[in-house]
Order: C-alpha cells, then structure tokens, then sequence
C-alpha cells in the first residue's frame, strides 16, 4: 500500500513535468561513488520515461587532480580555482571527455537511457573567452596580487540547437564543461556555470544540483536546519549573513541567475542520498532548498 501511496503522490508532478526539460548538474558523492553515479543515472533514465526531457552537465575536479598527480603534475590553485596551463587543459579534456564522459554515457545507456555524450566545442555548443586575471588576497601575508589562471574561461554565449534536436529525438545530452574561444582554443569552465547558463538557454523547468550538502543550512553543523524554501531577492541577505558562504556561494548565485533568465525553479540537494533526484521532483517535501523566483 506505501508503494501505491508514493506512485499516486508522485502523479501530479509527472503530469506537471511532462516534456519539460529538467537539468541535472552531477557533483559530489554522485560524481566520485560507482554506485552513486550508477543510481543517479538509473534515476535520469526515469525521468525521460515518465515524459521528461533530461540533459546532464558534470564536473570532475577532484578525477582531474588524481590524474593530474598520476601523470607527475601537481595540481595549482589560487583562491580555489585552477591554474590551466596547456599541458593540464589536456590533461582536464582526457578526463572530462574522455572518461567521466563516457563513463555516466555508458551508465545511462545500461538502463535503457539513449545518452549521447558532447562537450561544449560540439557545434560550439558554449562560446568562452579567457578568464581575465583575477585579484587574489594572499593568504600569508595579505596581499592583493593579480593571477593569471591560463585556459580558465568566462561562457560568452550558448548555442542550445545541438541540445534541442537531442532531446527532441529521446537522447538524454550528457555535456562536459568544456568551451570553446573565437580562435578555436579549448578553455576550461565551472561546471556549475555550465548548468545554470545551459538551463536557462533552453528554458528548462528545474535546475537540480547535486553536491554533498543537504542543502542551504542555517548551521553547517546541524541538518535539521535545512531552508527547503527560498526566494531569489532573500539570497543576498542569507549571504551577507553568512549563511551561504564558502563553495555554496557559487552554486546559489548560478541558481539565482538561472531563474532570473526564465528557468522555474532550481534545486540544491544532497547526492549522497540514493534517488535523491526522484524524491526533489516527485515528492511535496522534497529532500533539499528549492530557490524559486
């Protein structure tokens, strides 16, 4: 009987959703866990049989410092962002494209999924340029200084006529955050970035982002103060609060500008959770913050 209750709870939202495109952004636990990865894209070949249009953006940050390591390259930040010289753009466009790609293509397709694997250069699919230098306070002595991050791009448009004619004929895009600059050059992005711009370049209906956090939380510490609900104009006061700070910046404010550029709604959860997808879209509490506008 608890199994018919959650297909009739369910209804409503397959109903709502139906033919709507629905972006999911791989991240976290789903990105780095087999099993996870292999649930999340069970749960993306759902969706597209209840009616839906799934398209999947992912990152691989942590596969690209591993490989980078492997290869005798130590891995360079500053400020959080990757230092992108030529040797490691390769080294991003073999894992990202490569593998990571590939792997969740061949996950989807085991359960019945058409996944289809493209990157940003497909079509010119996202037209970057170079990140200008960015002024980074040192940590040691407190500096400013300005550092140029090398192939780190800025998205200057979105092309969606690859993703449209995919999910028109069934395929679930599976797209690696990489970019493409006026001269041909590979640039790397923020796959968060990605999502977001992509979302809203095809008018889909939610944004889901997939990390290791529950969602926005009042207290860090505490997941019982989980915000399931919030609006886009009370952001700035949840991060100038300190609320939303750290890596969670970024990934509310791609969410806020997101919605702001005509997607309904967008959804940060935790992906350690398994379904976690099915129980944001299909269920009235859902299971992490859904910002709305």
């Amino acid at each position: 009987m608890e199994t018919v209750n959650i297909l009739v709870e369910a209804l409503p939202y397959i109903k709502k959703f139906h033919k709507k495109k629905i972006l999911i952004k791989y991240g976290g636990h789903a990105m780095i866990d087999q099993n996870a990865m292999e649930s999340t894209a069970r749960d993306t070949v759902l969706l597209k049989y209840v009616g839906m249009k799934p398209i999947v953006v992912h990152g691989g940050g942590p596969e690209i410092s591993r490989s980078m390591t492997k290869l005798g390259k130590q891995p360079k930040f500053i400020g959080g962002l990757r230092i992108t010289d030529t040797e490691t753009m390769e080294i991003i466009k073999m894992v990202l494209v490569g593998k990571i790609n590939t792997d969740i293509v061949s996950k989807v397709c085991l359960h019945g999924g058409k996944g289809i694997g493209i990157s940003g250069k497909d079509n010119i699919l996202l037209k970057a340029r170079k990140q200008a230098p960015q002024v980074i306070l040192d940590g040691t002595t407190g500096e400013e200084k300005t550092v140029d991050l090398g192939l780190v791009g800025e998205i200057d448009s979105v092309n969606p006529e690859v993703i449209d004619m995919l999910t028109s004929n069934d395929y679930i895009p599976i797209i690696s955050p990489i970019g493409v600059d006026d001269k041909g050059s590979t640039l790397n992005l923020n796959a968060d970035t990605v999502a977001g711009d992509v979302a809203s370049s095809v008018d889909a209906e939610k944004l889901i982002i997939l990390t290791d956090v529950p969602g926005i939380l009042e207290d860090p510490k505490d997941p019982e103060t989980l915000i399931k609900r919030v609006k886009v104009d009370e952001v700035k006061e949840l991060i100038d609060n300190g609320i939303v700070k750290d890596g969670m910046i970024p990934k509310v404010t791609t969410c806020v500008n997101a919605i702001q550029n005509g997607v309904s709604s967008a959804h940060i959860i935790d992906g350690r959770i398994k379904h976690s997808v099915l129980l944001e879209i299909f269920t009235k509490k859902g299971i992490g913050t859904m910002i709305t506008k």
